[in-house]
């Protein structure tokens, strides 16, 4: 376990206004107060920083590669799995999967398929909960299109949620990525959609835990096989 470097400014700011309190605290108590509400005010202190410290972790994930798998981006809870009209790049009906990333869970984002990014788009936008059915078109969002080795097109979209507030994508059109390596970064609380072909196997179901570049969360290899055939 390691920290992730989209925290280390934060838990820095962090730790310094941590730090100020405490010392203004200290300042403006009478010595006979200082014992018990001082080590009241280090506990809690102490454990909101922790608490940041912990959000921006980094585990150590096994690296899974399989063309025909899409894999979770991220860690969260399935919360959508429904055919959907894409009108920004397919213009067509897509499998969309939602993934919702609560606050305690780890907030790194990697790729579910390996390929070719043929599309990179950031959106300002409006910061609806994550789970609100408009936060996919009118949140503050970045839509990535990867192009397969099959020739399969994947788009997922980071969506920032009420309380998320920062999106950090590494993603450039041209590059070429593998599978379940990291793709950015999504800060305090979010979502995923992913655009599937709507021939692809459905591997979840809603309400369902993933972990991300653990979980497979359809199958695109089956139609692919046969398309080439």
């Amino acid at each position: 376990m390691k920290i992730n470097k989209e925290g280390y400014r934060i838990i820095a700011i962090s730790g310094v206004c941590c730090a100020a309190i405490w010392a203004l605290i200290y300042y403006m108590l009478e010595v006979h107060e200082r014992s018990w509400l001082l080590i009241l005010l280090t506990v809690l202190l102490v454990m909101f920083w922790f608490l940041i410290v912990y959000f921006f972790r980094e585990p150590r994930r096994i690296k899974i590669h399989d063309a025909d798998l899409v894999f979770s981006p991220c860690d969260g809870r399935v919360v959508v799995t429904e055919v959907v009209y894409d009108d920004e790049y397919f213009h067509e009906e897509r499998l969309q999967v939602s993934i919702f990333m609560s606050v305690t869970n780890v907030h790194i984002n990697w790729l579910p398929v390996g390929g070719l990014v043929k599309y990179f788009k950031y959106h300002p936008g409006r910061f609806l909960v994550a789970w609100h059915p408009k936060s996919s078109l009118e949140n503050e969002r970045t839509t990535t299109v990867v192009e397969t080795p099959h020739g399969i097109e994947i788009l997922f979209r980071q969506i920032a949620g009420v309380v998320a507030r920062r999106i950090v994508s590494y993603m450039k059109v041209g590059d070429h990525v593998a599978q379940n390596d990291k793709c950015g970064f999504i800060k305090f609380g979010s979502r995923i959609d992913i655009l599937l072909p709507k021939e692809a196997k459905l591997l979840v179901e809603i309400g369902e835990s993933v972990v991300g570049t653990q979980t497979p969360i359809a199958r695109i290899g089956d139609f692919s096989t046969e398309d080439d055939d």
